[in-house]
């Protein structure tokens, strides 16, 4: 198992940050937060949602049980980290 890099947590706004923002946004002193999905193809990110949405269900529908019972345990143990 190869040693996977560790994301550093998202620090959330505390409200009073997030309600300063958003008054210096509406009073148009501070420009607009942008939209997370601006410039992507509204096409292709169905298409996405729609694979992924599907993808894991597939592929245990193609497994034999041994191989659900040894996909199970590395997922326990990734999660564990037993």
């Amino acid at each position: 198992m190869s040693k996977s890099l560790k994301k550093a947590p998202k620090l959330r706004e505390d409200a009073s940050t997030m309600a300063f923002r958003i008054v210096a946004e509406a009073t148009g002193q501070a420009p607009k937060t942008p939209d997370p999905d601006a410039g992507k193809d509204p096409a292709a990110m169905a298409l996405g949602k729609k694979g992924g949405a599907k993808g894991g269900k597939a592929r245990a529908a193609k497994m034999t049980k041994s191989q659900l019972a040894e996909s199970a345990k590395k997922a326990a143990q990734a999660r564990w980290k037993l």
